[in-house]
Protein backbone atom coordinates (compact mmCIF):
# COMPACT_ATOMS: atom_id res chain seq x y z
CA UNK A 1 0.00 0.00 0.00
CA UNK A 2 1.13 3.31 -1.03
CA UNK A 3 -0.16 6.49 1.04
CA UNK A 4 0.83 9.85 0.64
CA UNK A 5 -0.83 13.24 2.33
CA UNK A 6 0.99 16.96 1.01
CA UNK A 7 -1.55 19.49 2.00
CA UNK A 8 -5.04 19.24 -0.79
CA UNK A 9 -3.75 15.59 -1.90
CA UNK A 10 -4.15 12.18 -1.04
CA UNK A 11 -3.87 9.53 -2.83
CA UNK A 12 -3.85 5.79 -2.03
CA UNK A 13 -3.85 2.67 -3.85
CA UNK A 14 -5.28 -0.65 -2.19
CA UNK A 15 -3.68 -3.81 -3.38
CA UNK A 16 -5.96 -5.80 -1.14
CA UNK A 17 -8.56 -5.19 1.81
CA UNK A 18 -9.01 -5.54 5.72
CA UNK A 19 -12.70 -7.07 6.85
CA UNK A 20 -13.59 -6.39 3.43
CA UNK A 21 -12.71 -2.41 3.09
CA UNK A 22 -10.12 -1.21 0.94
CA UNK A 23 -7.40 -0.19 2.48
CA UNK A 24 -7.21 3.06 1.31
CA UNK A 25 -10.02 5.03 -0.29
CA UNK A 26 -9.11 7.96 -2.71
CA UNK A 27 -9.27 10.83 -1.27
CA UNK A 28 -8.57 14.11 -3.29
CA UNK A 29 -9.52 17.40 -4.75
CA UNK A 30 -9.26 18.70 -8.26
CA UNK A 31 -7.28 21.99 -9.00
CA UNK A 32 -10.55 24.40 -9.35
CA UNK A 33 -11.99 23.16 -5.81
CA UNK A 34 -8.46 22.99 -4.31
CA UNK A 35 -6.20 26.48 -2.72
CA UNK A 36 -3.58 27.03 -4.93
CA UNK A 37 -1.26 23.86 -5.00
CA UNK A 38 2.81 24.29 -3.71
CA UNK A 39 5.28 22.60 -6.24
CA UNK A 40 6.03 19.46 -4.09
CA UNK A 41 2.18 18.95 -5.05
CA UNK A 42 1.80 19.64 -8.35
CA UNK A 43 4.99 17.69 -9.11
CA UNK A 44 3.52 14.53 -7.21
CA UNK A 45 0.50 14.90 -8.96
CA UNK A 46 2.05 14.91 -12.36
CA UNK A 47 4.08 11.45 -11.24
CA UNK A 48 0.81 9.59 -10.35
CA UNK A 49 -1.49 10.93 -13.33
CA UNK A 50 0.52 12.67 -15.66
CA UNK A 51 -1.67 15.23 -17.22
CA UNK A 52 -4.96 13.51 -16.23
CA UNK A 53 -7.13 16.01 -14.43
CA UNK A 54 -7.91 14.62 -11.06
CA UNK A 55 -11.38 14.15 -10.04
CA UNK A 56 -12.62 14.95 -6.69
CA UNK A 57 -14.14 11.69 -4.49
CA UNK A 58 -14.47 13.74 -1.11
CA UNK A 59 -13.33 16.96 0.19
CA UNK A 60 -9.80 16.86 2.17
CA UNK A 61 -10.96 17.29 5.56
CA UNK A 62 -8.11 18.42 7.47
CA UNK A 63 -8.23 22.06 7.89
CA UNK A 64 -6.38 23.96 10.69
CA UNK A 65 -8.74 25.39 13.84
CA UNK A 66 -11.55 22.80 11.70
CA UNK A 67 -13.12 20.42 13.90
CA UNK A 68 -13.38 17.25 12.93
CA UNK A 69 -14.63 13.58 14.09
CA UNK A 70 -12.39 10.76 13.86
CA UNK A 71 -13.52 7.15 14.94
CA UNK A 72 -11.03 4.07 15.08
CA UNK A 73 -12.78 0.68 15.24
CA UNK A 74 -11.33 -2.63 15.43
CA UNK A 75 -12.42 -5.34 14.06
CA UNK A 76 -11.50 -9.12 12.82
CA UNK A 77 -8.10 -8.58 10.80
CA UNK A 78 -7.55 -5.15 11.80
CA UNK A 79 -8.61 -1.36 12.07
CA UNK A 80 -10.88 0.88 10.46
CA UNK A 81 -10.62 4.67 10.35
CA UNK A 82 -13.29 6.69 9.23
CA UNK A 83 -13.58 10.79 8.92
CA UNK A 84 -16.93 12.62 9.40
CA UNK A 85 -18.77 9.44 9.21
CA UNK A 86 -16.83 8.32 6.10
CA UNK A 87 -14.31 5.70 5.79
CA UNK A 88 -10.54 6.52 4.57
CA UNK A 89 -8.50 3.99 5.64
CA UNK A 90 -8.02 0.28 7.23
CA UNK A 91 -5.06 -1.51 8.70
CA UNK A 92 -4.56 -5.52 9.29
CA UNK A 93 -3.14 -6.05 12.58
CA UNK A 94 0.76 -6.96 13.42
CA UNK A 95 1.06 -10.64 12.44
CA UNK A 96 0.33 -12.54 15.68
CA UNK A 97 -1.42 -9.79 17.57
CA UNK A 98 -4.10 -10.70 20.48
CA UNK A 99 -7.01 -7.66 20.45
CA UNK A 100 -7.22 -8.47 23.69
CA UNK A 101 -3.49 -7.39 24.16
CA UNK A 102 -4.37 -3.65 23.37
CA UNK A 103 -3.99 -1.59 26.23
CA UNK A 104 -4.10 1.73 25.20
CA UNK A 105 -4.30 4.46 22.23
CA UNK A 106 -1.80 7.59 21.60
CA UNK A 107 -2.78 9.93 19.43
CA UNK A 108 0.56 12.18 18.23
CA UNK A 109 1.14 15.41 15.80
CA UNK A 110 0.13 18.82 16.22
CA UNK A 111 -3.62 17.84 16.86
CA UNK A 112 -5.66 19.51 19.89
CA UNK A 113 -7.91 16.81 20.87
CA UNK A 114 -11.03 17.97 22.48
CA UNK A 115 -13.23 14.81 23.29
CA UNK A 116 -12.05 11.01 23.00
CA UNK A 117 -15.27 8.43 23.77
CA UNK A 118 -14.57 4.96 23.99
CA UNK A 119 -16.59 1.94 23.97
CA UNK A 120 -16.19 -1.74 24.59
CA UNK A 121 -16.01 -4.38 21.78
CA UNK A 122 -19.72 -4.84 20.89
CA UNK A 123 -21.22 -8.19 21.27
CA UNK A 124 -21.37 -9.17 17.52
CA UNK A 125 -19.73 -7.06 15.01
CA UNK A 126 -20.89 -6.60 11.61
CA UNK A 127 -17.69 -7.33 9.83
CA UNK A 128 -16.89 -10.79 11.91
CA UNK A 129 -17.35 -13.54 9.57
CA UNK A 130 -14.39 -15.76 9.50
CA UNK A 131 -16.36 -17.92 6.96
CA UNK A 132 -14.42 -15.84 4.55
CA UNK A 133 -11.37 -16.70 5.87
CA UNK A 134 -11.60 -20.26 6.26
CA UNK A 135 -11.63 -22.60 3.23
CA UNK A 136 -14.39 -25.17 4.37
CA UNK A 137 -12.63 -27.99 1.77
CA UNK A 138 -11.65 -31.73 2.75
CA UNK A 139 -8.15 -31.00 1.51
CA UNK A 140 -6.70 -29.28 4.71
CA UNK A 141 -8.12 -31.57 7.26
CA UNK A 142 -5.81 -32.94 9.57
CA UNK A 143 -4.69 -36.56 8.69
CA UNK A 144 -6.23 -38.86 11.32
CA UNK A 145 -3.81 -39.66 14.36
CA UNK A 146 -1.51 -42.44 13.45
CA UNK A 147 -1.74 -45.45 15.75
CA UNK A 148 1.86 -46.21 16.16
CA UNK A 149 4.86 -43.69 16.71
CA UNK A 150 5.67 -40.56 15.39
CA UNK A 151 9.37 -38.21 14.68
CA UNK A 152 8.07 -35.62 15.86
CA UNK A 153 5.03 -33.89 16.77
CA UNK A 154 4.31 -30.17 16.38
CA UNK A 155 2.04 -27.44 18.56
CA UNK A 156 1.22 -24.50 17.16
CA UNK A 157 0.09 -21.24 19.08
CA UNK A 158 -2.56 -19.74 18.21
CA UNK A 159 -4.86 -17.14 19.16
CA UNK A 160 -9.22 -17.78 18.71
CA UNK A 161 -9.38 -14.92 16.11
CA UNK A 162 -6.40 -16.10 14.16
CA UNK A 163 -8.70 -17.34 10.99
CA UNK A 164 -6.64 -16.14 8.72
CA UNK A 165 -3.08 -17.31 10.10
CA UNK A 166 -4.31 -20.79 11.00
CA UNK A 167 -5.91 -20.98 7.08
CA UNK A 168 -2.39 -19.87 5.75
CA UNK A 169 -0.31 -22.57 7.85
CA UNK A 170 -2.92 -25.35 6.83
CA UNK A 171 -2.56 -24.49 3.06
CA UNK A 172 1.21 -24.50 3.15
CA UNK A 173 4.12 -25.93 5.27
CA UNK A 174 1.02 -28.45 7.63
CA UNK A 175 1.00 -29.89 3.62
CA UNK A 176 4.48 -31.35 3.82
CA UNK A 177 4.56 -34.39 3.12
CA UNK A 178 6.14 -35.43 6.44
CA UNK A 179 2.63 -33.94 7.77
CA UNK A 180 0.56 -35.71 5.55
CA UNK A 181 2.30 -39.15 6.10
CA UNK A 182 1.55 -38.94 9.42
CA UNK A 183 4.85 -39.34 10.44
CA UNK A 184 4.76 -35.75 12.11
CA UNK A 185 1.49 -34.39 13.51
CA UNK A 186 1.25 -30.93 13.95
CA UNK A 187 -2.10 -29.22 15.76
CA UNK A 188 -3.29 -26.08 17.07
CA UNK A 189 -3.43 -25.40 20.81
CA UNK A 190 -6.29 -22.05 21.45
CA UNK A 191 -7.66 -20.58 24.51
CA UNK A 192 -10.45 -19.34 24.76
CA UNK A 193 -11.82 -15.82 23.65
CA UNK A 194 -13.12 -13.19 25.70
CA UNK A 195 -15.69 -12.33 22.80
CA UNK A 196 -18.11 -15.30 22.32
CA UNK A 197 -19.06 -15.51 18.88
CA UNK A 198 -15.02 -16.06 18.37
CA UNK A 199 -15.70 -19.40 20.38
CA UNK A 200 -18.67 -20.27 18.56
CA UNK A 201 -16.57 -20.43 15.16
CA UNK A 202 -13.82 -21.87 17.04
CA UNK A 203 -15.71 -24.79 17.58
CA UNK A 204 -17.43 -24.97 14.77
CA UNK A 205 -13.52 -24.93 12.66
CA UNK A 206 -12.14 -27.31 15.24
CA UNK A 207 -14.75 -29.97 14.18
CA UNK A 208 -14.31 -29.53 10.69
CA UNK A 209 -10.64 -29.45 10.07
CA UNK A 210 -9.91 -31.80 12.92
CA UNK A 211 -6.59 -30.12 13.98
CA UNK A 212 -7.11 -27.42 16.84
CA UNK A 213 -6.78 -28.52 20.50
CA UNK A 214 -8.99 -26.04 23.09
CA UNK A 215 -7.18 -25.53 26.16
CA UNK A 216 -9.79 -24.85 28.78
CA UNK A 217 -9.19 -21.20 29.83
CA UNK A 218 -9.45 -17.78 28.71
CA UNK A 219 -6.43 -16.38 26.21
CA UNK A 220 -4.02 -14.34 28.22
CA UNK A 221 -0.09 -13.75 28.02
CA UNK A 222 0.69 -15.38 31.31
CA UNK A 223 -0.75 -18.12 31.12
CA UNK A 224 0.57 -18.96 27.53
CA UNK A 225 3.03 -21.35 29.21
CA UNK A 226 -0.15 -23.50 29.92
CA UNK A 227 -0.60 -24.02 26.70
CA UNK A 228 3.46 -25.19 26.03
CA UNK A 229 2.71 -27.58 28.91
CA UNK A 230 -0.43 -28.59 27.05
CA UNK A 231 1.39 -29.32 23.90
CA UNK A 232 3.96 -31.60 26.06
CA UNK A 233 0.83 -33.63 27.51
CA UNK A 234 -0.23 -34.22 23.42
CA UNK A 235 3.18 -34.75 22.71
CA UNK A 236 3.52 -37.97 24.84
CA UNK A 237 0.54 -39.33 26.44
CA UNK A 238 -2.07 -38.70 22.19
CA UNK A 239 1.21 -39.35 20.72
CA UNK A 240 4.39 -41.15 20.97
CA UNK A 241 6.79 -38.70 19.13
CA UNK A 242 10.56 -39.12 20.13
CA UNK A 243 10.32 -35.24 19.12
CA UNK A 244 8.29 -32.32 20.45
CA UNK A 245 8.60 -29.19 18.67
CA UNK A 246 6.44 -25.99 19.99
CA UNK A 247 5.54 -22.54 17.17
CA UNK A 248 3.56 -20.01 16.96
CA UNK A 249 0.93 -19.73 13.83
CA UNK A 250 3.23 -16.71 12.70
CA UNK A 251 6.20 -19.20 12.19
CA UNK A 252 6.79 -20.46 8.89
CA UNK A 253 8.43 -24.31 9.46
CA UNK A 254 10.39 -26.53 7.04
CA UNK A 255 9.38 -29.44 8.11
CA UNK A 256 11.96 -31.76 6.80
CA UNK A 257 14.90 -29.17 7.81
CA UNK A 258 13.37 -29.86 11.76
CA UNK A 259 13.53 -33.43 11.11
CA UNK A 260 17.13 -33.54 10.25
CA UNK A 261 18.15 -31.04 12.84
CA UNK A 262 17.18 -33.65 15.44
CA UNK A 263 18.66 -36.56 13.19
CA UNK A 264 22.13 -35.01 13.20
CA UNK A 265 21.87 -36.00 17.02
CA UNK A 266 23.02 -39.15 18.02
CA UNK A 267 20.17 -41.72 18.81
CA UNK A 268 18.90 -41.88 22.32
CA UNK A 269 20.30 -38.57 23.50
CA UNK A 270 18.04 -36.02 25.18
CA UNK A 271 17.87 -32.71 23.28
CA UNK A 272 16.83 -29.10 23.29
CA UNK A 273 17.19 -27.53 20.16
CA UNK A 274 16.51 -23.67 18.71
CA UNK A 275 17.97 -20.25 18.72
CA UNK A 276 19.26 -20.18 22.22
CA UNK A 277 19.97 -17.17 24.61
CA UNK A 278 22.77 -17.39 26.61
CA UNK A 279 23.22 -15.36 29.79
CA UNK A 280 19.87 -13.12 29.07
CA UNK A 281 19.49 -10.88 32.17
CA UNK A 282 15.78 -10.36 32.97
CA UNK A 283 14.26 -6.54 31.71
CA UNK A 284 13.24 -4.45 35.44
CA UNK A 285 11.71 -1.46 33.50
CA UNK A 286 9.18 -0.97 30.67
CA UNK A 287 6.53 -3.22 28.98
CA UNK A 288 8.41 -6.59 29.51
CA UNK A 289 9.39 -6.14 33.00
CA UNK A 290 9.90 -8.90 35.36
CA UNK A 291 10.11 -8.28 39.33
CA UNK A 292 12.12 -9.40 41.49
CA UNK A 293 9.88 -11.50 43.04
CA UNK A 294 8.69 -12.65 39.97
CA UNK A 295 12.57 -13.55 39.06
CA UNK A 296 15.63 -12.98 41.58
CA UNK A 297 18.23 -14.82 39.76
CA UNK A 298 20.84 -11.84 37.92
CA UNK A 299 20.14 -14.39 34.87
CA UNK A 300 17.66 -16.33 32.88
CA UNK A 301 18.50 -20.10 32.11
CA UNK A 302 19.90 -20.87 28.58
CA UNK A 303 16.68 -21.05 26.23
CA UNK A 304 15.52 -21.23 23.24
CA UNK A 305 13.12 -18.50 21.55
CA UNK A 306 9.83 -19.18 21.80
CA UNK A 307 8.97 -18.97 18.23
CA UNK A 308 10.11 -22.16 17.44
CA UNK A 309 12.36 -24.66 19.56
CA UNK A 310 12.33 -28.84 19.86
CA UNK A 311 12.53 -30.99 23.10
CA UNK A 312 12.85 -34.94 23.32
CA UNK A 313 10.61 -36.80 24.66
CA UNK A 314 11.85 -37.39 27.86
CA UNK A 315 12.28 -33.61 29.06
CA UNK A 316 8.31 -33.39 27.58
CA UNK A 317 7.47 -36.27 29.94
CA UNK A 318 9.46 -34.99 32.67
CA UNK A 319 7.55 -31.40 32.73
CA UNK A 320 4.23 -33.19 32.08
CA UNK A 321 4.67 -35.38 35.47
CA UNK A 322 6.36 -32.13 37.08
CA UNK A 323 2.96 -30.52 36.26
CA UNK A 324 0.88 -33.18 37.25
CA UNK A 325 2.91 -33.73 40.53
CA UNK A 326 2.63 -29.64 41.58
CA UNK A 327 5.84 -29.09 41.25
CA UNK A 328 6.58 -27.58 38.11
CA UNK A 329 7.58 -24.13 38.57
CA UNK A 330 5.46 -21.73 35.83
CA UNK A 331 6.61 -18.36 34.90
CA UNK A 332 4.86 -16.01 32.64
CA UNK A 333 7.32 -15.99 29.50
CA UNK A 334 6.51 -19.32 28.40
CA UNK A 335 10.14 -19.44 26.35
CA UNK A 336 12.19 -18.83 29.83
CA UNK A 337 10.01 -21.03 31.50
CA UNK A 338 11.15 -24.27 29.20
CA UNK A 339 14.77 -23.09 29.47
CA UNK A 340 13.85 -23.38 33.44
CA UNK A 341 12.41 -26.68 33.28
CA UNK A 342 15.28 -28.46 30.97
CA UNK A 343 18.01 -27.01 33.15
CA UNK A 344 16.24 -28.83 35.90
CA UNK A 345 16.01 -31.87 33.61
CA UNK A 346 19.80 -31.74 32.84
CA UNK A 347 20.83 -31.70 36.51
CA UNK A 348 20.23 -35.41 36.31
CA UNK A 349 19.80 -36.21 33.14
CA UNK A 350 22.78 -35.29 30.28
CA UNK A 351 20.89 -32.95 27.63
CA UNK A 352 22.11 -31.69 24.55
CA UNK A 353 22.26 -28.50 23.77
CA UNK A 354 21.53 -27.74 20.11
CA UNK A 355 22.07 -23.22 18.36
CA UNK A 356 20.62 -22.66 15.28
CA UNK A 357 20.77 -19.09 13.85
CA UNK A 358 18.24 -20.99 11.43
CA UNK A 359 15.60 -20.79 13.77
CA UNK A 360 14.97 -17.48 13.06
CA UNK A 361 13.69 -14.95 15.57
CA UNK A 362 13.29 -11.62 14.20
CA UNK A 363 11.71 -12.74 10.82
CA UNK A 364 13.45 -14.55 7.78
CA UNK A 365 16.79 -15.51 6.62
CA UNK A 366 17.52 -17.58 3.35
CA UNK A 367 18.28 -21.45 4.13
CA UNK A 368 15.58 -20.87 7.44
CA UNK A 369 14.73 -23.63 9.34
CA UNK A 370 11.97 -21.44 10.74
CA UNK A 371 11.15 -18.00 10.12
CA UNK A 372 9.54 -15.69 12.40
CA UNK A 373 6.58 -12.75 11.71
CA UNK A 374 5.85 -14.38 8.53
CA UNK A 375 2.01 -12.92 7.17
CA UNK A 376 -0.14 -15.34 5.42
CA UNK A 377 0.69 -13.67 2.78
CA UNK A 378 3.97 -14.47 3.04
CA UNK A 379 3.77 -18.31 4.12
CA UNK A 380 1.42 -18.73 0.80
CA UNK A 381 5.04 -16.72 -1.22
CA UNK A 382 7.47 -18.96 1.10
CA UNK A 383 5.55 -21.99 0.44
CA UNK A 384 5.44 -21.53 -3.73
CA UNK A 385 8.85 -20.65 -3.55
CA UNK A 386 9.83 -24.01 -1.29
CA UNK A 387 7.90 -26.09 -3.52
CA UNK A 388 10.23 -25.06 -6.16
CA UNK A 389 12.90 -25.83 -4.24
CA UNK A 390 14.14 -22.67 -2.66
CA UNK A 391 14.63 -22.07 0.75
CA UNK A 392 13.79 -18.44 0.18
CA UNK A 393 12.05 -15.64 1.74
CA UNK A 394 9.54 -13.08 0.74
CA UNK A 395 9.17 -9.70 1.95
CA UNK A 396 6.11 -8.27 1.64
CA UNK A 397 3.62 -7.34 4.20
Amino acid sequence: MYCSIMRDLYYCAAFDAVDGLPKCEKWITDEEGSPKETKSTSWLKNIIWGEKKSVIDWPYPFVENKLFVLTLSAGVEGYHISVDGRHVISFPYRTGFVLEDATGLSVNGDIDVHTVVAASLPTSHSSFSPQRLLDMSDNWKAPPLPEGPVDLFIGILSAGNHFAERMAVRKTWMQSKHIRSSNVVARFFVALNARKEVNIQLKKEADFYGDIIIVPFMDNYELVVLKTVAICEYGVRNLSAKYIMKCDDDNFVRVGAVLKEVKKISHGKDVYIGNLNYYHKPLRVGKWAVTYEEWPEEDYPPYANGPGYIISNQIANFIVNQHYNKTLRLFKMEDVSMGMWVEQFNASTPVHYSHDWKFCQFGCIDDYITAHYQSPRQMFCMWDKLSKGKAQCCNMR
